[in-house]
């Protein structure tokens, strides 16, 4: 097991990365507020792994929610039904609510512990490699809005990440290439060193060969706790986080959350940021390339959905987080390796990129 913590202060929190770990009591037990606990996993998670989660929690009094399994279902409504079992159980303040699943569960789990009774505390298991990378860790928490991705939510740190690698192997095929995806971004925006090495080993990670899925995952995780650390809150440069993620947010949105997983939507919004970095003449337009290879050999799309056009990706992308008093901001690339939040970019060059994805 390999361990890295999150420096946040007295908020700092360890991740957990090896095999094994769901039934592991001491990587459970020290971040229990008190005996009640609430499992949040999904329809398709919770018959392969609560039940190893529930042995590892020992004595305490479990109680489960079980929300719809997609992304179309992180919604307010959905969220509703965790409020509704913990009052009806009569959790209180020392309640601990355990993420059990993928994104959309940890996402969920999250916003509900920042919100039930103004706060309590929460522990992520992610069980796909997506979240295991990237949204268990930082405690960013949130449903999505029929017009915006993500929109509403809060920061909430989790007690701790316990990330088993075991749980990808039964991880549908479409699901890890999504993970990649993010495993990807980390040596775009500020991992040089490790993007070299993803182009060396992808075959192999692609084969999920367990010793190079842990060092991905361990580096990943070590990239993200390292900007969350310097900004919790994406003041700045937390921000550089979002590589890809303006242009992926509007596919989601326009195509109907769940039909483009949110990773291979990133992977054409990457490419279209690297695009457009290389118009600008900041990367090479031969790295686009490299970059395009490496998604296919990732097995992730490399162009926009069909019927996107131009006035459809801008529509959307003016109501993404980042734009700040109008001005529509992007993550794009100084140099492979190296992100930048800028709002310097010609229009008719953001148009072009689009055109040249849709």
């Amino acid at each position: 097991m390999q361990t890295l913590t999150v420096d946040l202060g007295d908020r700092s929190y360890p991740i957990f990365i090896g095999e094994q770990l769901l039934a592991r009591e001491d990587l459970f037990k020290p971040y229990l507020a008190g005996k009640q606990v609430c499992i949040v996993s999904n329809e398709t998670v919770a018959p392969l792994y609560l039940q190893s989660v529930e042995k590892a929690l020992n004595g305490a009094q479990i109680i489960h929610v079980l929300l719809r399994d997609g992304e179309e279902y992180k919604t307010l409504t959905e969220l509703n039904s965790i409020f509704d079992t913990l009052l009806n159980h009569r959790h209180n303040r020392t309640t601990t609510l355990i993420a059990l699943g993928g994104g959309v569960v940890g996402d969920m789990t999250g916003f509900a512990a920042a919100c039930y009774q103004r706060g309590v505390d929460f522990i992520q298991v992610p069980t796909t490699l997506l979240s295991q990378v990237d949204s268990s860790v930082g405690g960013k928490t949130g449903v999505n809005h029929p017009l915006g991705k993500n929109m509403i939510g809060a920061f909430h740190q989790p007690r701790c990440v316990i990330a088993d690698t075991d749980a990808l192997k039964t991880l549908p095929q479409r699901e890890f290439s999504a993970g990649i995806a993010e495993v990807l971004k980390y040596g775009l925006i500020c991992d040089l060193e490790f993007y070299h090495w993803l182009q060396l080993e992808m075959d192999g990670l692609m084969a999920r060969d367990p010793q190079l899925l842990r060092e991905a995952i361990y580096r990943s995780c070590v990239n993200k706790a390292k900007v969350v650390a310097a900004d919790e809150r994406e003041g700045g440069l937390r921000a550089i986080l979002n590589l890809g993620h303006t242009f992926g947010h509007a596919i989601e949105t326009a195509q109907g959350y769940g039909n483009w997983l949110h990773g291979e939507a990133v992977a054409v919004g990457m490419l279209m940021a690297a695009d457009l970095s290389a118009r600008l003449g900041w990367i090479k337009s031969g790295e686009v390339d490299m970059l395009r290879e490496l998604l296919q050999r990732a097995r992730l799309p490399i162009a926009a959905p069909k019927g996107m056009d131009v006035q459809q990706f801008l529509q959307l992308m003016a109501v993404d987080k980042k734009v700040l008093d109008g001005q529509l901001r992007l993550v794009l690339l100084r140099e492979i390796g190296s992100a930048v939040v800028t709002t310097e970019f010609p229009l008719n060059e953001l148009k072009a990129c689009i055109a040249a994805a849709a």
